[in-house]
């Protein structure tokens, strides 16, 4: 949903996901409508970082805007949680957020059009607390909030800035079971009374990597539907 905002918008894409074939199918279907390229790569791993920063250095010599969107998720009974599906969410949902974007600093430096933009995809999940046993999900998440404004204030004077969306409830592979069987009890729920649709998070992510988003940094902009608000 994202990357087909901003190449609807004429930017030159690059995505990445943990599962080769389905990324490069998006790919495909992105470039219909504009330039979108594939870099297959797990970044909640060293070698996975790697690979998408080596193929990016290959081609690009300046990165006007990083988008963290990977995510993991793991559910459990708190008795039963276990500790390897603690550590792959919060691999990719935080630690790969810092240092991919630590990793790309300097191609974010080199922007011919400052400032450079870091958008971390957090959740309302890190805002309040979910109903499911989702713990290392919402501690993570919670985490990606701080780090952003951390990440916002230190790199402010180098003309980078660090801005995180809080997404809601979207129609997305992580919440298909989830929806599934829910669906009209996250309706309910909902102030607006629906689910996230594909305009709604392009938009958001589209502003924080406008002009018109210049002077804000170290923000976090919900896009629930209200949820974590009201």
């Amino acid at each position: 949903m994202i990357a087909l905002g901003f190449v609807d918008n004429g930017a030159t894409v690059y995505i990445s996901s943990r599962k080769s074939a389905a990324c490069d199918q998006a790919a495909l279907e992105l470039s219909s409508r504009g330039i979108c390229h594939s870099i297959p790569a797990d970044v909640g791993t060293p070698d996975g970082r790697a690979e998408v920063i080596s193929a990016l250095e290959r081609v690009e010599r300046h990165l006007d805007v990083l988008v963290n969107n990977a995510g993991a998720t793991w559910g459990a009974p708190l008795d039963l949680y276990p500790e390897d599906g603690w550590d792959k969410v919060f691999n990719t949902n935080t630690k790969g957020v810092f240092f991919l974007t630590q990793a790309l600093l300097p191609l974010l430096r080199k922007s011919p059009y400052p400032p450079s933009r870091v958008i971390n995809i957090a959740s309302v999940n890190g805002l309040t607390p979910p109903p499911a046993e989702n713990y290392a999900y919402s501690a993570s998440k919670a985490a990606c909030i701080m780090l952003t404004r951390h990440l916002a204030k230190r790199l402010a004077s180098e003309g980078i800035l660090v801005n995180a969306i809080a997404p809601g409830p979207f129609q997305t592979d992580m919440m298909a079971t989830t929806l599934a069987e829910k669906r009209d009890e996250y309706i309910a729920r909902n102030p607006v009374g629906r689910l996230g649709e594909a305009e709604d998070i392009a938009g958001t992510t589209l502003f924080l990597a406008a002009r018109a988003s210049a002077y804000l940094t170290g923000a976090v902009l919900p896009c629930d539907g209200g949820v974590a608000e009201v």
